[in-house]
């Protein structure tokens, strides 16, 4: 197989990547702009070797603590958890919340093999447990697998005497944070309700 051909291939693996946007993508950064690519190669490599979880919120960074939860300025009193880093991005470009997050990397789904414990639902019980936590914010999408891991954390913050609230308004059945406008997640952000 040539390395064009494997190059197309391997650009298939992004999302909303197919044949004809592979293929277009890969005479693009052959033909027009090899120093883009190769700067392109050399990012990604640096970000496969580096990047990793950070060790509270779990959100994607390439220290040890990421920038949010190393900032002084933000508080334990709300603790919002999102389904995927990129979640984190929207919510932060839409609202002034100044809250701490925890990122599950996906929903409870048993068909897909994903529970309590691939989530890591354990170390968010330990984040909730801390005595300045007083609100969980359940900011998972409105799919069924969504609404259900939603149900679950408002369980487990009940039992933990935290209150627990779901984002609202605006927020359409079986969508996902990043596919929403900044000003109707900034709507339905402050028009959480509790559950």
């Amino acid at each position: 197989m040539s390395l064009v051909t494997q190059l197309m291939d391997a650009l298939q693996i992004m999302p909303g990547v197919g044949p004809k946007s592979a293929q277009r993508l890969t005479f693009f950064l052959l033909q027009k702009d090899k120093d883009g690519a190769r700067a392109l190669a050399k990012v990604l490599g640096l970000a496969l070797d580096q990047v990793k979880e950070c060790d509270l919120c779990r959100t994607l960074t390439e220290n040890d603590i990421c920038n949010i939860c190393s900032n002084d300025q933000r508080h334990w009193q709300q603790l919002c958890v999102v389904e995927s880093p990129a979640d984190i991005i929207q919510i932060e470009q839409a609202t002034d919340f100044k809250g701490r997050y925890f990122v599950l990397h996906g929903k409870l789904s048993p068909l897909d093999g994903l529970g309590p414990s691939e989530l890591k639902l354990n170390k968010l019980i330990d984040i909730m447990a801390r005595p300045e936590c007083q609100e969980l914010i359940v900011a998972t999408g409105s799919t069924v697998e969504g609404e259900t891991t939603a149900q679950y954390l408002a369980n487990l913050a009940e039992k933990g005497g935290i209150k627990a609230s779901r984002l609202a308004h605006g927020v359409p059945l079986g969508g996902d944070l990043e596919y929403i406008d900044n000003n109707t997640l900034a709507h339905a952000f402050a028009g959480r309700t509790f559950l």
